[in-house]
């Protein structure tokens, strides 16, 4: 059976190039009415351009429905007002794709406080805001869709990226928290970690790799994971058609008491401890208090 999205209205940020255009175009190729939001300013978050309209007159081309917002992720009044208008014009959103971002590379030795706090300002905290934005929505109607865009840089870490990786690994962990408290109102929460040649990276990837790792090989990931039937709280890695699943996982660990718990006692234990037999990927928070309370019985 096809994904489709007809009747559901999706917001898009980030959409006027690269990963986000290529969401945004097969959103509304499948039937989706599509909210193309865009700055429009360059990988460093400045300037500006019309690149939302031309997805947007991209997709009208085609026969599709869309409008343009030009909205900035750090601002939450912004993010409201760009549900407000998608709510006006087609009564719902059902399908939030969080994909702005911008870049300031530099070691951690030369990087600016103010570089780092504006990296994790766009990642981190305007993905919050738009989800914020589109909750109360979600919650009732009894549906919501919502894709997090972490990074190989966030989940393993990356020379010069500190700023951009630690913003990455929190959207995993906002999804961890956002997929328990949604379940009840049907709203699925997933985390997308793609690997693709755009303008984000186009001084990273060698060039004989850059049409490999085009931007659409990347969407089927992205549009499964904010379908109706989509699996919920996954990781997803995707480049180059490649598709890797990506676990935060919990050891059995040991358990120390008398002169062992000590220091001393944990480098004695250390192979045990990271023992990655019989490892588990929690559900939630609580396994590891719960495993804890097992080894305690146990012992």
């Amino acid at each position: 059976m096809s994904i489709r999205f007809d009747d559901k209205v999706a917001i898009v940020t980030g959409a006027g190039g690269g990963l986000g255009r290529e969401y945004a175009l097969e959103l509304a190729r499948r039937g989706a009415k599509v909210v193309v939001n865009d700055l429009g300013g360059d990988r460093s978050g400045q300037g500006a351009s019309d690149a939302a309209q031309k997805v947007v007159a991209e997709i009208e081309a085609m026969g599709g429905e869309a409008i343009a917002n030009g909205a900035s992720v750090t601002e939450y009044d912004q993010m409201v007002e760009m549900v407000a208008q998608a709510k006006e014009k087609w009564g719902g959103v059902h399908v939030l794709i969080n994909n702005a971002g911008v870049l300031r590379d530099k070691s951690f030795a030369k990087m600016e406080p103010a570089d780092f706090d504006f990296v994790v300002k766009v990642h981190l905290i305007g993905s919050a805001n738009a989800t914020k934005a589109c909750w109360d929505t979600f919650r009732e109607q009894n549906y919501g869709r919502v894709l997090m865009t972490a990074s190989s840089t966030g989940l393993f870490g990356n020379f010069g990226q500190a700023n951009y990786g630690a913003a990455k690994l929190g959207l995993a962990g906002l999804t961890k928290t956002l997929y328990l408290e949604g379940a009840k109102n049907n709203i699925k929460v997933n985390t997308l970690a793609p690997t693709a040649g755009t303008r984000m990276t186009q001084d990273i990837f060698p060039e004989q790799l850059f049409d490999a790792f085009s931007p659409h090989k990347v969407v089927p990931a992205a549009l499964f994971l904010v379908s109706e039937d989509a699996p919920t709280n996954q990781i997803l890695g995707a480049g180059a058609g490649v598709f890797q699943a990506s676990y935060v996982t919990l050891t059995q660990g040991v358990a120390l008491k008398g002169d062992d718990l000590s220091p001393e006692g944990i480098a004695a234990h250390w192979a045990q401890i990271t023992d990655r037999a019989n490892e588990i990927v929690p559900e939630s928070g609580a396994a590891q208090a719960m495993l804890i309370g097992k080894k305690l019985q146990e012992g």
